[in-house]
């Protein structure tokens, strides 16, 4: 049994005071690494990374809601941090410490009037799942197995703030100044307000779950609105195994395959036929079923694709655009990647960076048939993303790059990817569910 938190600071001064002491911590871990590398210069960064990882993942996940959202976002991004944070922050993403009991039930008692022995007929004290915002208990009521999702106190009013604190730091990773980086942090903090309203994800569960009815591969959970509120989430339980831990039973090649298919004809479909898509793809939001299906969880991150925005995205998809160098400008003067005020060697920069990420992204859908367990592939795309940090680092402009809707598209495919490359799934990119 994971400990339990007893106690979420949830107030604007708890939570303040909490991001400043884990700063001093880092601080002082920094000092007591640069002089131990007096001594010994050859001393590597893995032991201060390992401590660092540890402090801030420590504070994160005490202060849950959008803070530990962070750590569950940049977990998935093997480009933003050295490994001891992956390997620490991964554990965000369906793992986190559980609330205590008592704390569920005040929220049950806040939110409905009762605790949860008087709404449901079992209910289970020790969660079975714990996430960055919210956690689940399994409960049954007339017979019928539920799921049970409960939001830790205090992970909706808090969002402001934290981003607030976060701010500066954000800024420095991005190398942007405050008024460019505005039209982004306002994205991040819009998805993040959404996330935090449980009848929405009702709601956007239901829409997604109704337009994927022509996938047959996919289950969803029924939802139940009467047993759910902004802050308690009620659903059918499903039995199941998160991809992860279905991985660990070694499944053969082909199962491999038929599930990464499913992963890709499940976003493919919604991306091109509703525009509008689950942004949340890491392995603890699907369970494999005993018929090697898959069963979608968690609609509290769901991104609209505008139409301009779809034009746009969908030109980076044609083939033939890569060699074409006219067109290739146009679009990035259109998607504000190229501003008419940048110097030659911003130009030139941003350029060869658009046109590589562009590659790399496209090379899996224009091939038709593609291989994610090729080792060689990730390597140039990591390789890729590391450069372009340093790079970008030394770049006099620190204006913002590309379009806000850009941002959680970005960062689907990314974990999509990502997901297809740990099941090792050779899969079609062409979808037969897409609409032409």
């Amino acid at each position: 049994m994971k400990k339990e938190q007893e106690y979420i600071p949830t107030s604007k001064v708890e939570r303040a005071s909490k991001f400043l002491k884990t700063g001093a911590k880092v601080g002082a871990n920094y000092l007591k690494h640069y002089s131990k590398k007096i001594v010994n210069p050859d001393l590597s960064r893995d032991d201060l990374d390992k401590q660092n990882a540890e402090d801030i993942f420590n504070a994160m996940t005490e202060l849950k809601g959008s803070a530990l959202k962070a750590a569950q976002i940049l977990s998935m991004d093997q480009n933003a941090l050295p490994k001891q944070f992956l390997e620490k922050f991964s554990a965000a993403q369906y793992n986190a410490p559980p609330l205590s009991f008592p704390l569920v039930v005040k929220t049950f008692k806040e939110q409905m009037g009762k605790s949860p022995s008087d709404v449901y007929d079992k209910f289970s004290k020790e969660a079975l799942h714990a996430a960055s915002m919210g956690q689940v208990h399994q409960a049954e009521l007339n017979g019928k197995k539920l799921a049970v999702k409960v939001q830790y106190p205090g992970v909706g009013d808090s969002i402001k703030s934290d981003l607030n604190m976060v701010r500066p730091l954000a800024l420095t990773i991005m190398r942007m100044n405050a008024k460019e980086a505005e039209q982004y942090i306002n994205e991040v903090e819009e998805r993040l307000m959404e996330e935090a309203d449980y009848v929405n994800e009702l709601e956007q569960a239901e829409l997604i779950s109704k337009a994927c009815a022509p996938l047959p591969f996919l289950s969803f959970p029924k939802y139940y609105r009467e047993l759910s509120t902004t802050r308690i989430l009620t659903m059918d339980w499903i039995d199941g195994m998160h991809l992860n831990e279905f991985l660990k039973t070694n499944p053969s090649q082909e199962v491999r395959n038929q599930i990464g298919q499913q992963l890709w004809d499940f976003y493919d479909f919604q991306i091109h036929n509703i525009r509008m898509v689950h942004a949340d793809p890491h392995p603890g939001n699907f369970l494999v079923l005993p018929d090697n299906t898959l069963a979608i969880l968690d609609f509290g991150c769901v991104k609209r694709l505008p139409d301009d925005f779809y034009a746009e995205f969908k030109l980076l998809l044609d083939p033939t655009l890569v060699n074409d160098d006219k067109r290739i400008t146009d679009l990035m003067y259109r998607l504000a990647f190229l501003f008419e005020k940048d110097s030659k060697e911003d130009k030139e920069f941003f350029y060869a960076l658009f046109k590589k990420s562009m590659e790399l992204f496209g090379r899996p859908v224009h091939a038709g048939k593609f291989d994610f367990s090729d080792p060689s592939y990730f390597k140039e795309l990591y390789a890729h993303g590391e450069s372009v940090a340093k790079q970008k680092f030394k770049m006099a402009s620190k204006m913002a790059r590309g379009p806000k809707d850009g941002m959680y598209i970005g960062r689907v495919y990314y974990g999509l990817f990502n997901l297809l490359h740990n099941m090792g799934a050779t899969i079609t990119t062409k979808s037969k569910f897409v609409a032409e």
